[in-house]
């Protein structure tokens, strides 16, 4: 068996077997609050709890130390993490290029988000972790829960009365789906920027589709019988071990690791950006959160989480479940894509478009060869994406 293979189905295995029998302790790996530290900004460490329990974890950089600009206007920004991801995402490649820090040095108070089940946000004060229920979510409930309580907080804590998003692939769906599940938000958005933005998957040529679409992407099976409600592919101190020594043996594998997954190459991801990566991740989800993408893979359509006729009509009310109406999105919103996204790639951003009728902007990165992972751990991100989207937000405020 090719090696890279090896190493990413013992990592499953491993991570799915041992999931229950894990309690990794976070002491053994470098926090985002510790990573931010490191680089010499100020940080803060916030906990929200949802109206279902779930205590969220949200890291902050205030201000830089670059501007010392503790005393001065600081617009409040969000930044939420993709699947089996967290806030570390937006750190790893450093002050020079990653994101939160780039936002920070610019004058934003910056927030990174945390959302249920992962490294960061797995205590619940209403049920235990080792329950099925804990991980009876999707993103779904991310989207209409876990976002709109990080923004009440943050607004609450800083005293403005609007703030600015920015997700990466998960995140740009949680965002979409508060949005038009929650139209009040709409309003206290200030400006959103979607970062490889998912709502569409006909056109996926990621090999994850294919291998497990026909498998749960329809409700009923026995895989998807098997698989609901359980922790997908998370994260332990064997399974973090292995990948990072794999890394450390060779480029190669720890390339194909997280390519795999996203496919599109590597021809611009940073090495290094990638080994700090695969210190935290996978992070850890539910897995009716990967179910939930390939029904959508499998349905052509952007809609709640499909149960079956019997519980979507006890849900929903009708036999399918619904659509998320994008035309209740009126926040000024920003799109971020590429040509080489597998996961969510040009052909589905344009249907996202065509059902997007307040969209502010579609922008392509200029890259042929840019892909999904791209926006995060790039060698050429800042001057491709974070640059841009600074400037955007930059329009939205009188510095």
């Amino acid at each position: 068996m090719n090696p890279i293979f090896s190493v990413l189905l013992f990592s499953l295995v491993a991570g799915l077997a041992l999931a229950e029998k894990s309690d990794y302790c976070l002491s053994e790996i470098v926090r985002s609050d510790e990573r931010i530290r490191s680089h010499g900004y100020p940080t803060e460490t916030h906990e929200v709890t949802t109206e279902d329990g779930y205590v969220l974890t949200l890291f902050r950089i205030p201000y830089s130390h670059k501007l010392k600009n503790q005393n001065e206007k600081r617009p409040p920004i969000l930044l939420q993490h993709g699947l089996f991801s967290n806030s570390d995402c937006f750190l790893c490649s450093g002050p020079d290029n990653s994101l939160a820090y780039l936002l920070a040095d610019a004058g934003y108070d910056v927030w990174l988000g945390n959302a249920r089940g992962n490294i960061y946000s797995r205590n619940n004060v209403l049920i235990s972790l080792n329950s099925h229920k804990f991980w009876h979510f999707d993103w779904h409930e991310i989207g209409t829960i876990d976002i709109p309580a990080m923004i009440d907080y943050i607004l609450a804590d800083t005293g403005y009365d609007q703030i600015h998003y920015a997700g990466h692939s998960q995140g740009t769906t949680v965002y979409l789906v508060m949005l038009s599940e929650r139209p009040e938000y709409n309003a206290l958005i200030k400006s959103g920027h979607m970062l490889a933005p998912c709502a569409f998957f006909e056109h996926g040529t990621s090999f994850i589709f294919n291998a497990l679409g026909p498998l749960v992407g329809t409700p009923g099976g026995i895989w998807n019988q098997l698989l609901v409600d359980t922790e997908l592919i998370p994260h332990n101190n064997l399974v973090n071990r292995l990948v990072d020594n794999s890394c450390h043996l060779s480029n190669s594998i720890c390339n194909n690791a997280f390519i795999m997954f996203a496919n599109g190459g590597y021809v611009n991801a940073n090495a290094s950006s990638m080994s700090v990566l695969i210190e935290t991740h996978p992070a850890g989800s539910s897995s009716n959160q990967g179910i939930h993408y390939l029904q959508l893979w499998k349905s052509l359509k952007f809609r709640q989480y499909d149960w079956g006729t019997k519980k979507n009509n006890e849900l929903y009310g009708q036999d399918l479940p619904p659509d998320y109406d994008l035309r209740k999105i009126t926040a000024p919103t920003h799109l971020y894509s590429s040509n080489n996204d597998a996961l969510c790639g040009p052909e589905d951003v344009k249907t996202l478009v065509a059902n997007f009728p307040h969209l502010k902007e579609d922008y392509h990165v200029p890259v042929q060869s840019f892909n999904h992972l791209d926006f995060i751990i790039a060698r050429n991100m800042k001057e491709l994406v974070n640059d841009p989207v600074i400037e955007r937000i930059n329009s939205y405020e009188d510095f």
